[in-house]
């Protein structure tokens, strides 16, 4: 992963580079976010485009909106969700390999530069997908999914991003976890050695984009859940290079 291996030392800049761009995708969340509660026109067409609208068979139902997210059953996306699934859990292996790789190889001075970054592509992953998302905003968001609201052969109210007024009681819709998790993946590319760039890192930033797409597709998140959530791991994971590049700065260079 990222090359090197020489033990940190004290940086001269105050304010890492890194705290700059999470600021700015950070602002960038937010804008996002109102532009999508504002219009939420926007995530209606993106799901009414994937939505086959079907005849009510049932005397309970007619009048009301049936149809099925067609792709939700395609089998080669279901086996390719459930690759993509793993994925993470491969990279948390990697990496703590690596950083035990590291511990092992320099003793007392195993917190190089680049076990810096796996660290920090660690805690963005907890902090991130963990705790933001799935803990707080998709525990106590209450976004029905697609497929739940009236609108898309569910019972439950459409409400746009960003609203905590839906009625969906757990693992709701906003953000989309496995988003979260392709944007997460993504910012590994970053970690990857040079030589790796190509064969490994367009793969995986392709497999990243797909994650997101793919949920938006089968109904299970409108283009909001899952653009958000895609992003919002960038923001979270530039935030932990940031914090550990200040704590480096302060700390007397290592030999």
């Amino acid at each position: 992963m990222y090359e090197n291996s020489v033990a940190y030392t004290k940086r001269n800049a105050p304010v890492s580079r890194y705290f700059f761009v999470s600021v700015a995708l950070f602002v960038l969340w937010w804008a996002l976010l109102l532009v999508f509660n504002r219009f939420p026109g926007i995530d209606l067409a993106v799901a009414k485009s994937v939505f086959t609208t079907e005849p009510c068979t049932s005397a309970i139902t007619v009048g009301n909106v049936c149809g099925t997210f067609a792709l939700a059953k395609n089998p080669l996306l279901r086996i390719v969700r459930d690759v993509t699934l793993v994925l993470p859990y491969i990279a948390i292996i990697v990496l703590f390999a690596a950083l035990i790789l590291s511990w092992y190889k320099y003793g007392a001075g195993w917190r190089t530069l680049k076990a810096d970054r796996y660290i920090a592509a660690l805690i963005s992953l907890g902090v991130g997908c963990g705790v933001i998302v799935n803990a707080m905003l998709k525990t106590y968001g209450g976004r029905p999914r697609p497929r739940s609201t009236d609108l898309f052969g569910g019972s439950l109210d459409f409400v746009q991003a960003g609203s905590f007024a839906g009625r969906c009681l757990a693992n709701c819709s906003f953000v989309s976890g496995e988003a979260s998790s392709g944007g997460w993946l993504l910012c590994l590319v970053l970690l990857l050695p040079p030589r790796l760039r190509l064969s490994v890192g367009i793969p995986l930033a392709i497999i990243s984009i797909m994650m997101p797409i793919m949920r938006v597709m089968t109904g299970a998140h409108y283009l909001s859940d899952a653009v958000l959530g895609w992003l919002l791991s960038l923001v979270v994971f530039a935030a932990a290079i940031a914090v550990i590049d200040l704590f480096r700065s302060r700390t007397p260079a290592q030999s």
